[in-house]
């Protein structure tokens, strides 16, 4: 791998574990739906806006159905998600929590498209949900919050809708171009959560400083983060890509350390060292 492709790397996952911490700060402040709606639309307007002045011909009039529903899976949903898991668990342990996703892919993929798991595979997966139990209980975090135990399902479950959406893409986008789903998935999830938003209001007054904060968040953990992707990919290959899940919840733990003042108590470290084992177990070609 170049040395180039090595940053790209690092950015990416630099972005994607910094995700959770804007998070944790910025949905408090929007709520759970705006703070997922305002990324999507902020993202979607860039991408596509992006495409269209490259002349990138995104066959949205044959895929728009398609699109829509990769918007929902693999973005919407998991966004609401983690933002509901923001409110109550630090932006350290979502971030480990969203590292599974590759885990529920592989399930999902065996049991739907009929990929055979070996040996070693399942035993990765089992690694994994050793060290899910490890972190998925407030001694974990110090914390003495009984609400800490939804978050992390509703982490999980995000991470599930990830893994998903990768088996999804698999079985139905054969032919679609990725940067084309990635834009029109993002802006057309954005505008099918607009009539939530009055379910899930703002909690205050939405001052500049955080729509400023929000449409950074936007550009740079979802349509830049995407552009770094598809180059790592078109670069160095799928597989090596994946590489990214192994670093980003290392940043989105020494972000969370440095930014917000978290801390990192033995249980976590240890269920995040068993979940990143499993990870490599799974992964491994």
């Amino acid at each position: 791998m170049k040395a180039v492709d090595l940053l790209r790397m690092l950015a990416l996952a630099a972005l994607w574990g910094g995700s959770f911490v804007f998070m944790r700060v910025l949905t408090p402040a929007l709520g759970v739906v705006a703070a997922a709606d305002a990324r999507l639309l902020a993202a979607g307007v860039v991408m596509v806006a992006w495409l269209a002045a490259t002349g990138f011909d995104t066959q949205l009039r044959r895929h728009w159905r398609l699109y829509l529903a990769m918007g929902m899976v693999s973005s919407a949903l998991p966004f609401m998600l983690y933002s509901y898991a923001a409110l109550h668990i630090p932006a350290s342990l979502s971030s480990i929590l969203n590292s599974t996703s590759p885990l529920f892919g592989a399930i999902v993929s065996a049991l739907w498209l009929g990929d055979r798991l070996r040996g070693r595979q399942w035993f990765g997966i089992l690694l994994g949900m050793a060290g899910v139990s490890l972190i998925a209980n407030p001694a974990a975090i110090g914390a003495v919050d009984a609400s800490v135990i939804p978050a992390v399902f509703a982490g999980l479950l995000a991470a599930a809708c990830y893994g998903y959406a990768a088996v999804f893409t698999r079985r139905y986008a054969q032919g679609t171009r990725p940067a084309a789903i990635s834009a029109w998935s993002q802006l057309l999830a954005g505008v099918a959560l607009l009539p939530l938003l009055p379910l899930s209001p703002p909690p205050g007054e939405v001052t500049p400083s955080i729509a400023a904060l929000t449409v950074l968040y936007a550009v740079l953990c979802s349509a830049f983060a995407y552009q770094l992707y598809f180059r790592l990919i078109a670069d160095v290959g799928a597989t090596r890509a994946l590489m990214v899940n192994f670093m980003s919840p290392v940043f989105g733990v020494l972000l969370g350390v440095v930014l917000l003042g978290e801390t990192v108590g033995l249980l976590m470290a240890a269920g995040g060292v068993l979940i990143l084992a499993g990870l490599s177990l799974v992964l491994r070609r």
